[in-house]
């Protein structure tokens, strides 16, 4: 259990060098080695206060650029793409593309738990990490870009996913038009381990869109895209031997 270790790698992947190196120490003192030093009768601060920091650097960071990304897109459309990057699971993504759990300092009871690769634990350091740049750049725009680096591929999968999010396209479509009333019905049909569900789209008791697919979701997306097609709004889905 040493706090000598070389963070250089970690400065090389991330792109960026710490003027103040005590801030990217503290960034990676997990919770169960602030305590174990502490029974020692050393105080080394955890990353908790970092992780709070972070989260709220992030949630105003990623707003930001949404905003400005999204001109015409409403706060529902930004919050849902905001959500998908400001998420456990997708920060705990963000920190193993850069090794992070690898420079994590936790305890010696701890090292064969796995708890280097928890999605939490991974996803906090993540979070304290973007903190301890935020401090660490006197919260420059040199300091913000860096962090919104580190979740430039983060943001591209929430958009390809935004994109082509249908029924999201589809309510707003409808929403413009007033009183008009949305609604999704779903059969199933078939064995249980080759399940597939039928969705149909009603706009005011008019069916205006079917899908077929293995997943509720996925057959409601896909007749949400039949429906945005009918409106002329997407282009028809070329069938197999149909030419493009």
């Amino acid at each position: 259990m040493s706090l000598g270790k070389d963070l250089s790698g970690l400065e090389e992947r991330i792109g960026y060098s710490f003027r103040d190196v005590t801030l990217l120490e503290t960034a990676l003192t997990h919770s169960s080695f602030s305590n174990e030093l502490k029974q020692r009768g050393i105080h080394k601060p955890s990353n908790e206060r970092l992780e709070f920091l972070g989260d709220a650097v992030l949630q105003i960071l990623v707003s930001e650029y949404l905003y400005s990304l999204y001109e015409k897109s409403n706060e529902g459309v930004l919050t849902k793409i905001r959500q998908q990057v400001v998420c456990g699971k997708t920060l705990g993504k963000c920190a193993a593309e850069i090794s992070l759990g690898e420079y994590i300092h936790v305890a010696d009871g701890s090292e064969n738990n796995g708890i280097r690769k928890k999605e939490r634990v991974l996803a906090d350091s993540f979070e304290a990490l973007v903190g301890a740049i935020y401090l660490d750049s006197q919260k420059s725009e040199e300091g913000k870009a860096k962090i919104l680096s580190l979740l430039h591929g983060a943001i591209e999968s929430a958009q390809k996913a935004h994109d082509r999010d249908y029924k999201t396209m589809l309510k707003n479509f409808v929403d413009r038009e007033g009183s008009a009333e949305l609604l999704y019905a779903i059969d199933e049909d078939g064995p249980t381990d080759g399940r597939i569900f039928r969705a149909v789209c009603k706009v005011n008791n008019n069916v205006v869109g079917v899908g077929s697919a293995p997943t509720k979701k996925e057959a409601e997306q896909q007749a949400a895209r039949a429906a945005l097609a009918l409106f002329g709004i997407l282009p028809e889905e070329k069938t197999s031997g149909e030419p493009i």
